[in-house]
């Protein structure tokens, strides 16, 4: 299983799950709100600061956790194809690839803002949210 760890107070956030359900036809992926009680309990497990920790985080079992660039790549890869060739973006050095990353997010809540409301999942959707 792949647990996906997602900003839910960020409306660029939200749009990304709603994309990776839409393009994730086998159903790989599960959901939680890095502010959920699932989300902090396993941002403690996997050693990563709640207080930092606003990204993307992937939680592959087994295989490991992965955050930031990392993590949006490894999800796009398991998408229906255009989507899945973005993952010859991981040829590139992490650490630029995490600039870029890290750029888009210190702006996201600018450019994109906050969910006015709570974003509720169609019903076929729902079981795959653990929050």
């Amino acid at each position: 299983m792949s647990l996906l760890l997602y900003d839910g107070e960020c409306a660029l956030c939200n749009f990304s799950v709603q994309f990776v359900l839409q393009h994730d036809p086998d159903a790989q992926f599960r959901f939680a709100s890095l502010q959920s009680p699932l989300g902090r309990q396993l941002l403690e497990r996997h050693h990563l600061d709640r207080q930092t920790t606003d990204s993307l985080v992937l939680i592959e079992e087994p295989g490991g956790c992965f955050v930031r660039s990392e993590a949006a790549l490894r999800v796009a890869m398991r998408l229906r194809k255009p989507w899945a060739w973005l993952g010859c973006f991981r040829i590139l050095p992490t650490r630029w690839r995490d600039a870029v990353y890290d750029w888009v997010a210190r702006h996201r809540i600018r450019w994109f803002g906050r969910p006015d409301t709570c974003w509720m999942p169609q019903p076929e959707w729902r079981d795959r949210f653990l929050d």
